[in-house]
This record gives structure tokens, sequence and C-alpha cells, in this order.
């Protein structure tokens, strides 16, 4: 039986390429295992999908001063020695890393075993953690066609990044009867990230007197950032989180908010839906956010709003041009080739059990 190790995690974006693979390597029989942080998100995700999970100690290789880049070196040296001897015991054929600094001791600990790791680089631009992988990788997968000028020629493979099987299961009206909503209002789908966004959330929020009488608003906030004061409101609701249902509100949604996550962007791709993405700030981030959702409107299928220039009226232009326009939004998603992510990485995760290095 050839087996694979999984890993990656810190946010939902690490973890959910790698679910979507999960169907189709138990379909060719692989043993899978996932080694991800002690106590990451990412832990419940995977032992909720039956998954096999070790936990090794992470730390945070950051480009600002903290005083925990004193310690964090030490974490990642014993999550080294600990990959390094999970990986020794289970003997994988080959590891694929969706990225996070949980990931990098294990990329490491593969090259030195002589295992072949296939990683996912989801932003435009490779982040630190993927930029230490690298030199260890056999292959490089990316998401964007401007992301190859980043990684070595022979690595590197436009892929576009795995969707969730069931995400395309959906069913309108069982989104509407989730949510209690009406099916003659256009849905729009607000989408703050794993983590939430108390930008995104407070810019619809403040916009709500104006969306509601025209459309209704279904608002994934994030942990801890309901609003109590509209609980009950007509037209709206609101949810920290949402796991297996989501699949049905995005089939209910007529229109997306989200942040320029790319996994999230690229499962609205799949799914085709009209939407405004709001990138995290430069300020607030290494700007990648911004350079994923710049590709995605050069390509026609997003409108783009940045997070400082957000006002009342720019949001409530933004989501009204892009609901009339939305047949033309839709058209361009519906001619992108990135579509077959899921199939190209099972391809490339074979060729590596059988030939290694």
């Amino acid at each position: 039986m050839k087996k694979i190790i999984l890993t990656g995690g810190g946010t939902a974006g690490h973890v959910t390429p790698n679910l979507a693979l999960i169907p189709s390597l138990q379909e060719l029989g692989y043993e899978i295992r996932y080694i991800g942080s002690y106590q990451g998100m990412e832990r419940k995700l995977i032992e909720n999908a039956g998954i096999p999970y070790d936990g090794i100690s992470s730390g945070k290789l950051r480009r600002y001063f903290d005083l925990k880049n004193f310690s964090d070196p030490f974490r990642v040296i014993k999550g080294y020695g600990e990959a390094l001897r999970l990986l020794k015991k289970y003997k994988p054929d080959v590891i694929f890393s969706k990225g996070g600094f949980v990931a990098v001791p294990v990329v490491l600990a593969a090259k030195l075993c002589h295992i072949p790791t296939i990683i996912h680089e989801s932003d435009m631009t490779p982040g630190l953690a993927n930029k230490l992988c690298i030199p260890s990788a056999k292959k490089v997968c990316c998401n964007f066609p401007e992301t190859l000028a980043y990684l070595p020629e022979d690595k590197a493979v436009l892929t576009g990044s795995p969707i969730r099987a069931e995400l395309l299961s959906g069913d309108r009206l069982s989104g509407l009867q989730y949510s209690h909503l009406a099916a003659d209002k256009p849905v729009i789908l607000v989408i703050g990230g794993s983590l939430g966004s108390v930008a995104v959330n407070t810019a619809v929020r403040r916009l709500l007197p104006r969306l509601l009488p025209e459309y209704q608003v279904v608002h994934i906030c994030g942990k801890g950032n309901l609003d109590e004061s509209l609980i009950g409101s007509k037209g709206y609701v609101q949810y920290e989180y949402v796991d297996a249902p989501l699949k049905h509100l995005f089939a209910a949604a007529d229109l997306v908010v989200s942040r320029a996550g790319a996994n999230s962007i690229c499962e609205i791709l799949a799914l085709r839906k009209p939407n405004i993405l709001i990138p995290l700030s430069a300020s607030a981030s290494r700007g990648d956010q911004i350079l994923n959702a710049a590709s995605f409107e050069k390509q026609g299928f997003s409108t783009v709003l940045e997070e400082e220039s957000v006002t009342d009226d720019s949001l409530y232009k933004a989501i009204s041009d892009t609901y009339q326009n939305r047949a033309v939004f839709i058209r361009a998603m519906e001619q992108s080739h990135l579509n077959n992510a899921v199939q190209t990485i099972i391809d490339l995760i074979e060729e590596c059990a059988v030939h290694g290095n």
C-alpha cells in the first residue's frame, strides 16, 4: 500500500486543500496520515475527516521584532526532530505540503530522509514558509500564472487550488432553508475568512440599512464576531463559522463578498460566483491578498475594493454594479482552465510515489 503524509496548518486555507485531496487518495488506496501542530485548528478538521493525526512543535518565523523570535527557533528545531522520528516511523512514499510554518520542519526532514515532497503555494508570491521549503521540494504547485516567475522552472506547475468536491454539490433551496431566507430576493454571502475580518464585518453591517431593502445577507463573521444587536434582523443572518452547510449557502448566494485569501477565491472561481474582493491591506500583511485580488480582477473574475477605500457608497456601488453585471463575471469564470486542480495534483503525487526522488 502506498503511503502519504499531508501537512500544513495555521489557518483553514492551509488545511482545506488537503481535505480536498483525501477522497481521491483514498480511492487510489493510499494510507494517509497528517502532521500538524499540537493544538492548531487543523487538528480538529483533520480528525473530523477520520485521518490519523500527529502533532509536532511549531514556531513562526517573523520578519518583524517580537520577543517570540528568540524562543520560536527552538520550537522549530524541536519540531524538526519530531518530524524526523515520525517520517522514519511511518516511511511515507510521498509528502504533500500545503504550507504554514508547521510544514517547514516536515519538509526539511523529508529531504534528509529522501522522501519526495510536493508543496502548494496559494498566493501570488511565495510566503516565507514555502520559500524555506522550495529548495527541498520535488514539485511546487501554484494558483496564478504570475507565480511561475517566482519559482524554479523545473519545479513549477500551474495547478490551481484543489477544491473540496462537496462544495460543488450544494443545493440552493437547502441553503435558503438553513438560513431562513426567502427565494424571491437575491442573497449576498459575506465571508471574512476563517479568523474573521473586523474591517469587512464592520463595513457590511454599517451598510445593512441600504442593503436589506434589495438584498438578503448571509454573514460568516468569524469566531467571537457575532453582533447580538442584529440577531433577528429580517433578511440578515450571521454565523461565526459554517462547516457542512457551507456548500448550500454558496449555492444560495447570488453574490459573494470576501477577503482575497487564495483558497477562498479559488473556491469562488470554481463555483462561478460573482464576487467583490476586499483584500487584507499591506499594512496588516505582506500584501499577498492585494496581488491575488489584482490577478482575479485582471482575468475578469472579480470586482476589487481596497480596504482603505471602502466607504458605504463605494461598497454599495460595487455590490450593485457587480450584481447587475453578474453574467459577465460568470462567463469569464467559466472560461478559466484552473478548474481541475485535484486531478492534476493527484497525478503529481502518483508520479512522485512511484518514481521517488
